[in-house]
């Protein structure tokens, strides 16, 4: 079976459905290939920051998610070796700080209200790319079960492990040495948690616990990963017996929202990230192909923007594209496919420094945050626990801005 799409975008995850609907948004229609047999919601949920939610709100869908979804209104960080907080800090402390929004975000809600935004038949479950080819203007995309799909554009929100992103010539995303092990419990009868990021560092190790509405909290543990903690990867019970184990002087409420997990809602995933140098000076589009979410800008989460970046790109790239395509009817093939090229050419230099500084700053952070030398250990938390607190802030006062460019 061989069919002609004019946008083809690989992968069903964050980046990849916000295109999707930004383009939706924009009247452009669009076909989205997913390889598993339904949406992907792996990672239970991710902290989304002031940035992520002016994405969303570009995309139409801010407005019903804030009512599932707490508003968070301060930070909080703790030694897990002395057991004494750190540093502190309020949202809306200050005047420059004022018109924050950070919220705990379900990953499988925000999917599940993007994709149900989009026509019925956008995308296509249990379709594999397995290679891709040049032929002309097109691109030919090779599925699986052996159908090919013809692409004018192909964007590859397909993750780490991105068949698009090879096909640019990037090189599979670096292990930084450190794994996270991420988990989200539930209260049938409410949790006791004010609406605050609480994080705790010491002895090598971080973690975190952030409510996401009155019943849930999501958590996450970072460590150096050893061959010791190979076996722990296809267990559960083993990963949440050594974040227990491993947590230091935690309060009491904090060790038993990890006690109270279920295993089937207990991950481990390695970190990794792509090289600062390959953001800048790799192809992230080439001629009408290019990539975005993990599959353009791989990142640690020290910093909290992986999922929140991908809406951006979505937001961004849907842009673009949207001006590419604008009143080409009785374009040429040739014409079409310049202003094509020239789109994403503008959707990569708009997102090249961005990306390239979000890699970088997250990796700088969590170097600090989970270091165990003691004077690293004196300047996080007596130093620059403060000032981390208020990068993040900076951070998020991004603006992607609207889908229109008018």
């Amino acid at each position: 079976m061989e069919a002609v799409e004019d946008i083809v975008i690989v992968g069903a995850g964050i980046a990849g459905l916000t295109t999707a609907l930004g383009l939706h948004r924009l009247g452009i229609r669009s076909l989205v290939l997913e390889s598993s047999h339904g949406l992907r919601t792996t990672g239970f949920a991710f902290t989304t920051w002031t940035n992520a939610w002016r994405a969303l709100d570009a995309v139409g869908i801010g407005e019903p998610l804030r009512p599932q979804h707490s508003q968070l209104f301060g930070l909080q960080a703790t030694s897990t070796i002395s057991g004494l907080s750190t540093a502190e800090r309020q949202f809306d402390a200050t005047e420059t700080q004022r018109g924050h929004e950070i919220r705990c975000l379900q990953r499988r809600t925000l999917l599940e209200t993007l994709a149900n935004e989009l026509p019925s038949g956008t995308i296509r479950y249990s379709s594999k790319v397995v290679s891709i080819e040049e032929s002309g203007y097109l691109k030919l995309v090779h599925l699986s079960d052996g159908s090919l799909l013809k692409a004018k554009v192909l964007i590859g929100c397909d993750g780490v492990n991105s068949a698009v992103a090879k096909w640019l010539g990037f090189k599979k995303p670096a292990f930084v040495g450190r794994s996270s092990i991420r988990g989200c419990a539930y209260y049938k009868h409410g949790h006791s948690f004010e609406p605050k990021f609480f994080q705790y560092f010491g002895k090598g190790v971080r973690s975190g616990v952030v409510p996401c509405d009155n019943k849930s909290i999501y958590w996450f543990f970072t460590f150096s990963s050893s061959s010791k903690n190979e076996e722990m990867e296809e267990s559960p019970a083993k990963m949440k017996q050594f974040v227990l184990g491993k947590l230091g002087k935690v309060p009491d409420n904090v060790r038993a929202v990890i006690e109270k997990t279920e295993l089937d809602n207990i991950i481990l995933s390695p970190q990794r990230l792509r090289p600062p140098w390959e953001i800048l000076w790799g192809n992230i589009s080439k001629t009408n192909v290019c990539v975005a979410g993990d599959a353009f800008h791989p990142m640690t989460p020290d910093v909290g923007q992986g999922g929140c970046s991908a809406l951006e790109d979505g937001v961004v790239l849907a842009r673009c594209l949207g001006e590419a395509l604008r009143d080409r009817q009785g374009m040429s093939s040739e014409e079409e496919h310049r202003r094509i090229e020239m789109g994403l050419q503008s959707y990569a230099k708009e997102r090249r420094w961005r990306a390239f500084g979000l890699i970088s700053t997250a990796y700088m952070v969590g170097y600090i945050q989970q270091s165990n030398g003691k004077v690293l250990n004196f300047l996080r938390d007596r130093v620059l626990a403060a000032f981390l607190a208020g990068q993040l802030l900076k951070i998020a006062s991004f603006d992607c801005g609207k889908l229109s460019a008018s």
